[in-house]
């Protein structure tokens, strides 16, 4: 036998070789047709996983921007007696480093109704400048104005809570709380009229539909309040900080309080959604893993099927090592360009998700993604680099291991055994 011919790794030939192994002849077509189903499980399964943790991802920071954006990171609660200090609290509060607003709030629930409907509502007392400061409500105006929200008993309202009430903004809405005057026949519910100064939107279906902004005097009146608040908003310049703001707000507060931020408020949620994502991570992250022992099926029945084309390559000189490469090669391209098709499908998918469902939901008639399901108006997607090309980089080490075990069997291969059996 001649002396192994000393190549360089990955020469020309060895290339050459594996883009024609890949070019299945037409008695190889059982080969070539597991290669194309390999291919498509590798790309599918990478622009699925791109696809759902970009939802996810988009989800979790589009609530999270809407539930930070109109509840406190930190919520100041009063201990020992009640909030009747509230406006010096909130000063005190509001003077603190890297506070950006601490709004006093009178917190209750109510029945809303008008002529046409009636529905659940969460009223929220609150300062008219506070109000103009919650940008997620100030900039999401639909009707009317909150000009004068203070002088008047006009309420703001979400426009999912206008459409089920059947009202819009000029029109009164008629709250009726449970505990209203008390009388010799016991306590009579509250009920009044007002008119609405304005509606909001501000794309959380959960909120549009359930809140009620109301003056602050007049929810104090309302729910029979003794010139004090049920809590204190404090919105911070960084809410992933906000243990560094503990200290200074119980200081600052001058008083005792208890203090929740907007982790414990909305753990049971939020830990949901993270424990949801790592599960479809790994669920997905299947498809990929079989797609890559497909590869191992095919390049084992290329290996039997090439034998005695192994056999003459090693008696012309070529060294395991070369026969090794030429399979490795065959093998990892179908992982690489599998992987990269994956990668443009998933992110051009990601780019345009709202009108890909826009579209599918015209095309059957249905909601793919109903508001009053997701809470969200709308399908987000926020791609995350960091996590697409560890998505990338797990495929691409998959689909590369394995070519190592058909590879490594092939140059393993006996010729005078291959040539015999041929």
């Amino acid at each position: 036998m001649n002396e192994p011919l000393r190549t360089k790794p990955f020469a020309a030939f060895e290339w050459m070789l594996s883009g024609r192994y890949l070019r299945a002849r037409r008695k190889e077509g059982f080969i070539s047709v597991i290669a194309g189903f390999s291919f498509l499980g590798i790309m599918l399964g990478v622009a699925t996983l791109i696809i759902v943790m970009a939802v996810m991802n988009g989800f979790r920071t589009e609530l999270l921007s809407k539930i930070l954006g109109l509840n406190g990171h930190l919520l100041v609660q009063p201990l020992e007696s009640p909030l009747t200090d509230w406006k010096e609290v909130a000063d005190r509060v509001s003077q603190v480093q890297g506070i950006r607003l601490a709004a006093p709030v009178v917190d209750g629930q109510a029945l809303g109704s008008s002529p046409y409907n009636a529905a659940g509502v969460f009223v929220r007392g609150i300062r008219a400048d506070d109000l103009n400061n919650l940008t997620s409500i100030a900039r999401n105006i639909k009707q009317g104005t909150l000009d004068g929200f203070d002088e008047g008993q006009g309420v703001a309202i979400g426009r999912r809570l206008a459409d089920q009430l059947s009202l819009h903004a000029g029109d009164s809405v008629t709250l009726v709380a449970p505990r209203g005057a008390v009388t010799p026949m016991g306590t009579t519910p509250r009920i009044k009229p007002y008119k609405i100064a304005a509606v909001f939107e501000i794309g959380m279906s959960e909120y549009d539909s359930t809140f009620v902004f109301m003056p602050l005097a007049e929810a104090q009146a309302y729910f029979n309040r003794a010139n004090d608040v049920t809590s204190i908003e404090v919105y911070t310049d960084n809410p992933d900080k906000i243990d560094d703001f503990r200290k200074s707000v119980t200081e600052a507060a001058g008083r005792p309080v208890f203090l929740v931020d907007w982790r414990q408020r909305n753990s049971t949620f939020f830990n949901a959604l993270q424990v949801e994502r790592n599960v479809m991570f790994l669920i997905l992250t299947l498809i990929v893993l079989v797609a890559a022992l497909n590869i191992v099926s095919g390049l084992i029945m290329l290996v039997k099927d090439k034998g005695s084309d192994i056999a003459i390559l090693r008696t012309m000189g070529a060294s395991q090592g070369a026969i090794m490469r030429i399979f490795l090669i065959t093998g990892a391209a179908i992982g690489v360009v599998g992987t990269l098709t994956g990668f443009i499908v998933g992110l051009v998918v990601c780019l345009n998700i709202e009108s890909i469902r826009a579209f599918l939901s015209w095309l059957t008639s249905t909601e793919l993604f109903s508001p009053e399901l997701y809470f969200l108006s709308k399908l987000p997607a926020e791609i995350d680099a960091r996590e697409t090309s560890a998505v990338v980089i797990m495929a691409l080490t998959l689909s590369f291991l394995a070519t190592l075990y058909p590879s490594w069997r092939a140059a393993r291969l006996d010729p005078v055994e291959a040539l015999r059996y041929e």
